[in-house]
């Protein structure tokens, strides 16, 4: 296992030669070992053409490349961490979430108006988290961060999830996202004014959601 939980705010990762990390610029608090940590100018596995696609897009962060052989103690902000395991489907995650991961995953952008029409445009719009999100597909593991912890939501037909777009960190599986206005509901809650928008998540699948409305 690349990534272990030391804390609910820092993970430790263990690099073996051959093989790479990549991590937000930043994010090193300690190391041992005989480790080196490089500017990744080529986009993490997705290449060239996936570092420009998120440069344009705004979906790009500045990553590192961590190799050689020791143990890494990563971290950022003070936020929460929290560590996905894939097994061959895509992880569909804002890019400012990313703490840290395998280089054995594939990183892409997906254009998330595809998937919603206008109401995903609109989701952008709403969120301030801009019309694309970053994926990454394959085999291995992710640390991903949020405010006040991630829980769990599993997704399965027939069951849909509502999720306040603030509070949405990522999600994997195939599933499908639509975001919808909710008359009132804020003011049902004592949480704000005039109309409210939530994040419909259908289909299967898993989606992480932050304790918090707060952003990174």
């Amino acid at each position: 296992m690349t990534f272990r939980e030391i804390n609910s705010k820092m993970v430790r990762a263990t690099v073996v030669p051959g093989q790479r990390l990549f991590s937000q610029r930043g994010a090193m608090l300690a190391y041992q070992g005989d480790v080196s940590f490089t500017p990744n100018i080529q986009g993490g596995q997705g290449g060239v053409m996936s570092m420009l696609g998120r440069r344009v897009t705004g979906e790009a962060t500045p990553l590192m490349t961590v190799e050689g052989s020791g143990t890494v103690f990563f971290g950022h902000g003070g936020h929460h961490i929290h560590v996905i395991h894939l097994t061959g489907d895509t992880l569909h995650v804002e890019a400012d979430r990313l703490l840290a991961f395998e280089g054995t995953l594939r990183q892409g952008t997906m254009f998330m108006g595809a998937q919603g029409g206008v109401m995903g445009l609109v989701r952008g719009q709403v969120t301030g988290q801009g019309l694309f999100t970053t994926t990454l597909q394959g085999q291995g593991a992710v640390a991903v961060m949020a405010h006040g912890g991630v829980f769990e939501l599993p997704i399965g037909p027939g069951r849909p999830v509502h999720v306040d777009p603030q509070a949405y960190v990522a999600h994997h599986g195939d599933v499908r996202n639509r975001l919808s206005k909710a008359l009132g509901w804020r003011e049902m809650v004592g949480r704000g004014s005039g109309e409210a928008f939530q994040l419909e998540l259908s289909g299967s699948g898993t989606v992480y959601v932050q304790a918090s409305e707060e952003k990174l």
